[in-house]
């Protein structure tokens, strides 16, 4: 691999910065500003070195990014959503090409890792697995993705699927799903009972989409911090959405909150644009993990999103009233290195001797790309410039 010296740029603090790329990592970091002998030198000119962005949440299965246009179809119930999806999903293009299509859009726009939750059921299988599996595969020299095994038509209320979250791990997959414990499933303490027996014993990761709302969610959440702590699951375990943080007063929130940072249960938002959230700086500031992804893009469950993370993290921004350097750059370390830390990617950032993995955007610092969304990116994966 040619030896690189990357110059005239300045990190996510808007501090110059230059190191070399020596088989495919960086090295002499801020050090000799000069470059090595035969290096072939690349000026940034000005422009910013971030670490490469991590979709803590996304629906590759779902997506119809590669396939034609669907109008977005309104229903009046969470089932009914179910049945709509499975018939378009089965009418839509190969599964398999519309994932690799998403995924390639996304690491257009910078992202170099993601966590996808893929549904199984006891009618589905691990059909929907092995399509993602194979688009990862096709795509494993630009993109990490760790795979969920998410029972999106419940656990409990859906015959056969506890037995096809045991089968996913036999397949290899990191991670359980799992969704509404007593709204959509009827059973809270049946699932989590499942989830964290499953997890337990075979020493996987958790991340539980949770839309109830009020207190409804938030006696979830308790439930959910309680069992990571009784189990030792500590930093294992993650929430998704967790709506009713954002629809209860800030004090009541925080009283969760310390529970949630006490078992070390992380929180994810996309910012949904029509539900109440977390809020998120607060959480952060009380010791909770929050971290962000896409979610649905362009499919039965919204026809938003093109897979830019940093349009993500401005659009976690202006919904939770960021407005300083410092909440900015917590919008943006929600999607690089907060993300990084829940799906446990090794070896990652911008420093001495690790992957040469990074995107560069047009912007003087990390707040000032989440505020503007620079159009002008370049991005390096393993050394090579895509």
């Amino acid at each position: 691999m040619t030896l690189q010296f990357v110059h005239g740029g300045v990190d996510r603090n808007g501090a110059p910065v230059h190191f070399h790329i020596r088989d495919g990592r960086i090295s002499g970091l801020n050090g000799d500003a000069r470059p090595a002998d035969g290096a072939d030198c690349i000026d940034l000119e000005g422009l910013a070195v971030l670490p490469g962005l991590v979709d803590g949440h996304i629906h590759l299965d779902k997506s119809f990014v590669g396939d034609q246009w669907h109008p977005h179809q309104p229903v009046n119930s969470l089932r009914e959503r179910l049945a709509v999806e499975k018939a378009a999903v089965a009418g839509a293009a190969p599964m398999v090409d519309r994932a690799e299509a998403l995924i390639r859009q996304c690491s257009g726009f910078g992202t170099v890792a993601m966590r996808c939750h893929v549904d199984i059921d006891g009618s589905t299988g691990l059909r929907h697995l092995e399509a993602v599996r194979e688009a990862a595969l096709r795509c494993a020299d630009i993109m990490r993705i760790q795979l969920v095994a998410f029972p999106q038509a419940g656990v409990m209320s859906c015959a056969g699927t506890a037995a096809v979250l045991e089968q996913a791990i036999a397949a290899g997959v990191e991670v359980l799903g799992g969704i509404d414990p007593t709204t959509l499933d009827g059973d809270a303490e049946g699932q989590l009972a499942v989830l964290f027996g499953l997890a337990e014993r075979y020493d996987v990761q958790l991340d539980i989409h949770l839309h109830e709302p009020g207190e409804t969610g938030l006696a979830q959440l308790l439930r959910i911090a309680a069992r990571t702590r009784a189990a030792g699951l500590q930093g294992r375990v993650a929430v998704s959405h967790a709506y009713s943080m954002g629809e209860v007063s800030l004090a009541r929130a925080l009283q969760v909150g310390e529970a949630l940072a006490t078992a070390g249960v992380a929180i994810m938002s996309n910012a949904p644009g029509d539900h109440p959230f977390p809020p998120l700086r607060a959480l952060h500031d009380a010791g909770v993990r929050v971290f962000a992804g896409n979610d649905n893009i362009r499919d039965c469950w919204w026809p938003y999103g093109n897979g830019d993370l940093l349009q993500r993290a401005m659009l976690l921004g202006y919904r939770s009233g960021f407005y300083t350097d410092d909440d900015l750059m917590l919008a943006l370390d929600m999607i690089t290195t907060h993300a990084a830390q829940v799906i446990g990617l090794p070896r990652y950032g911008i420093a001495e001797g690790l992957p040469a993995t990074f995107v560069v955007v047009r912007a003087d610092h990390g707040p000032a790309a989440v505020a503007a969304v620079p159009v002008e990116r370049r991005v390096v994966v393993d050394g090579r410039w895509l």
